[in-house]
């Protein structure tokens, strides 16, 4: 599925409109949360049934004819809206099965939802691709669409449109297009493959001696930061000079946000094109996040977003992404196998067996695509579906 993305242009009535329209979704949504929590199916109290998907969706309409505000929302909208609620649902389920250690994930109640949903209904796509008129109860109205004048959502029919999301962020509304439509890809062959190990003082290092830069982005944007975190501190509370403080607040993270994203598409994409196989080794980043000495680093490093992009785009070159585990990369030599005891510290490998003298990076990845030949975890990660 493509997602195409444009900012919204409207006024500030219709602003309100959409504003008005994501709390009903919350509203929705905290309303079917809170009837799988009582257990209660409308009419009766289920000791032994469980509530599923049907009966939160079923529930929408009882909640439409007691709230007339939930009423003007567009009913597959509502219907989206307790599908969100479901989905937080199934995925404790899911972990609970799964024996997953640690929090298993209880769903929660919203108290700051940004976005709405529509399905095939309650919008309509002019014919130049430039407007969306949204034509339910809510009174949003036409809005301008402005984006990358190389898209062009009007090319797809209408049919292969099946999601209409409105999501409010720092700087705007903007609106994305979910499209049904596969992305193909030739890759051209090179005969190169790598291994590459993820790190704090370079991005990755690879197998072939090259590294990557960390880009530190969150780190140069920290003074920043506090001070926008100071201002909003000073304002008294629900005043209009703390909610414009705020709104600086939410526009600096968004700059450090996006540069993350556009730095790992960017980064995943030149890594895929130009090799035909890539291992990398299956970290733990929720368990190393623990170590608090470390932990804003590596989320500023942003490993996890790498590595889904790397996988969606192996998957669009069909390049195989093979994950590895991770134990003794680091320790273990890579010309003869020894293994050298290292600290954090140490950030050469001298193997005292073989002679080898290289970069700790280097030889970590050189092992991680060694491992990847022995076929420890086999070509799991690149038949994955991504999100």
């Amino acid at each position: 599925m493509l997602i195409y993305e444009y900012k919204l242009d409207g006024n500030k009535q219709q602003y309100v409109a959409i504003d008005e329209a994501i709390r009903v979704v919350q509203f929705i949504r905290n309303k079917c949360l809170r009837l799988w929590m009582d257990g209660t199916v409308w009419g009766t109290i289920s000791a032994r049934r469980r509530i599923n998907k049907n009966d939160l969706q079923c529930y929408c309409s009882i909640l439409a004819k007691e709230y007339s505000f939930a009423r003007s929302l567009n009913s597959q909208a509502r219907q989206a809206s307790a599908d969100r609620a479901w989905a937080a649902i199934s995925r404790f389920y899911e972990n609970c099965r799964n024996k997953k250690p640690g929090k298993k994930g209880y769903p929660k109640f919203q108290h700051n939802n940004r976005s709405v949903e529509y399905k095939s209904t309650g919008w309509k796509l002019d014919h130049d691709g430039r407007h969306i008129t949204f034509i339910d109860g809510c009174g949003i109205g036409r809005l301008r669409l402005v984006g990358n004048p190389g898209q062009h959502i009007e090319t797809f029919p209408v049919k292969h449109i099946k999601r209409v999301r409105i999501l409010r962020r720092a700087d705007g509304y903007y609106v994305q297009f979910g499209v049904q439509a596969e992305r193909q890809i030739e890759h051209i062959e090179t005969g190169s493959v790598v291994g590459i190990d993820m790190g704090l003082k370079v991005f990755y290092a690879d197998s072939n001696g090259k590294t990557v830069e960390n880009p530190r982005h969150h780190r140069k944007a920290e003074k920043k930061l506090k001070r926008l975190h100071r201002q909003v501190s000073r304002k008294h509370k629900k005043s209009k000079n703390r909610k414009k403080a705020r709104q600086c607040l939410g526009k600096a993270y968004l700059k450090v946000q996006r540069q993350r994203e556009d730095f790992a598409r960017k980064t995943a994409n030149a890594l895929v094109t130009s090799h035909d196989l890539i291992a990398y080794e299956q970290l733990q980043i929720r368990n190393m996040v623990k170590n608090h000495k470390l932990a804003k680093s590596i989320h500023d490093a942003a490993w996890g977003q790498f590595l889904s992009w790397v996988k969606a785009y192996g998957i669009m070159h069909d390049v195989p992404i093979i994950a590895v585990a991770p134990h003794y990369t680091s320790q273990d030599c890579s010309g003869c196998g020894e293994r050298v005891k290292k600290t954090l510290s140490t950030r050469t490998h001298v193997c005292p067996s073989c002679g080898l003298v290289m970069d700790r990076d280097e030889n970590a990845a050189r092992n991680i695509l060694a491992k990847a030949f022995e076929g420890t975890l086999g070509h799991r990660e690149t038949h994955e579906l991504v999100s």
